[in-house]
């Protein structure tokens, strides 16, 4: 990717998206094998009704940060929610590794991963979006 691409804050825009709605499919159809993966940990009864309900958030989380066309994207909320979430998640999975002496085959690469979004949606708002007009 190169700095002076117009879409590459969008292409990590849709990265991140795609990510997401894998996890919260997982989440909605599989989550205890998610949780064990995640946390290290079984899950049952209501740590698999949030598990879930976290699935179902991602899920549309990331249909609401799907990159719109006719806007600038480093602006718009979709932008800011994906951004704040994949640095707030970084640093919980980092967190629960660390002082919640969790962790699963996945919580680590899940926050570098997350950490790694975040760093991209970062550097990519350095790119100057490209001009659009709007017909109205």
């Amino acid at each position: 990717m190169n700095d002076r691409d117009p879409n590459v804050l969008t292409k990590t825009l849709v990265f991140a998206v795609v990510v997401e709605v894998a996890t919260g499919l997982a989440l909605i159809f599989k989550p205890a094998l998610v949780i064990r993966l995640l946390l290290g940990v079984e899950a049952s009864g209501m740590e698999l009704l949030l598990g879930r309900c976290f699935g179902i958030a991602l899920f549309g989380l990331s249909f609401a940060c799907w990159p719109d066309r006719q806007r600038s994207v480093s602006t718009t909320a979709a932008f800011r929610g994906m951004l704040i979430y994949n640095a707030l998640i970084a640093a919980y999975l980092a967190y629960m590794g660390t002082v919640g002496h969790l962790g699963g085959l996945l919580l680590w690469p899940g926050a570098i991963l997350h950490a790694v979004v975040t760093g991209l949606l970062v550097r990519s708002m350095r790119v100057e979006p490209p001009a659009i007009e709007i017909e109205e």
